[in-house]
């Protein structure tokens, strides 16, 4: 199932063959297929769309095969049956054999990505749309060639981005991190050859709005002096908002050399967020 849809992005017929606890919130679940020998990335922090089945399904409701008439078609399933849509970063692509992983955060209340993945076991069925070219638009973390310091911040949503994104800086590169997780359990060692100086902030598991803890990190941080930074910052839409606004208004930071994106919604679902953007 290697159908095309908006190049140069693809379908990809995909099965679980392991999962590993990262922590007490994160799961890691390893997927293989023949047909991964068509995905190819540059990594970083590359999104991808995970269509996960239903209990009783057998696999995913997906209109694969009508190209891109796909879309209308999915919306159109009923709730029951149309495949469960979650965007994803991809942790990690290999080769001989091909697998790809792609960690999750397990929820309390838990969503129904959190439940599958939690229940996760070799030979379940998913579809991913992916992409087919190793360079594009779903790759959001660009730094300008001239950058000097490399601004990074990202809640447990992003931990798998970040993770990529630091085994992909060129050995030197200066860089500065801060992750925030709501258990000191989910704290990983991030294999890097930047100098990069890494900073967990350990959050409130209730997820309290408005929580200033981040913000407070970066305010309180003296950064390494520089004259060309750039920023990437994921995670929560309204603490993203606010990150920026601080590194472009009281930073003095360049607008166009920060990259922020809200992966997810505060009280929103992930259907709810694309049917306000649809």
């Amino acid at each position: 199932m290697t159908t095309a849809v908006a190049a140069p992005f693809r379908f990809f017929a995909l099965q679980v063959v392991r999962t590993r606890r990262l922590g007490p919130s994160l799961v890691r679940v390893t997927l293989a297929g023949e047909d991964l020998r068509y995905f190819l990335s540059d990594g970083r922090d590359q999104s991808l769309s995970l269509f996960l089945p239903h209990p009783g399904q057998e696999k995913p409701a997906v209109p694969c095969e009508l190209g891109d008439g796909w879309w209308q078609a999915w919306r159109e399933l009923p709730d029951g049956v149309r495949a469960v849509m979650r965007s994803y970063t991809l942790r990690a692509l290999r080769r001989d054999p091909d697998e790809i992983d792609i960690d999750f955060v397990l929820h309390t209340p838990a969503g129904p990505a959190s439940r599958w993945a939690a229940r996760a076991s070799s030979g379940d069925r998913v579809v991913l749309l992916g992409p087919a070219l190793a360079d594009n638009r779903a790759i959001r973390f660009r730094p300008p060639n001239d950058t000097e310091l490399t601004l990074i911040w990202g809640d447990e949503t992003a931990v798998p981005a970040v993770s990529a994104i630091l085994e992909s800086l060129p050995p030197g590169t200066r860089a500065r991190v801060w992750l925030e997780v709501h258990d000191a359990g989910d704290i990983q060692d991030l294999p890097t050859e930047a100098d990069a100086e890494i900073t967990w902030l350990v959050g409130d598991a209730s997820g309290t709005e408005g929580s200033p803890m981040a913000l407070d990190a970066l305010r309180g941080t003296q950064l390494p002096d520089a004259q060309r930074t750039y920023a990437w910052i994921a995670g929560e839409s309204a603490m993203v908002k606010q990150l920026r606004r601080h590194l472009v208004g009281e930073r003095g930071i360049d607008r166009r050399r920060v990259t922020f994106v809200g992966y997810w919604r505060r009280g929103m679902s992930e259907e709810q967020l694309r049917t306000n953007v649809t």
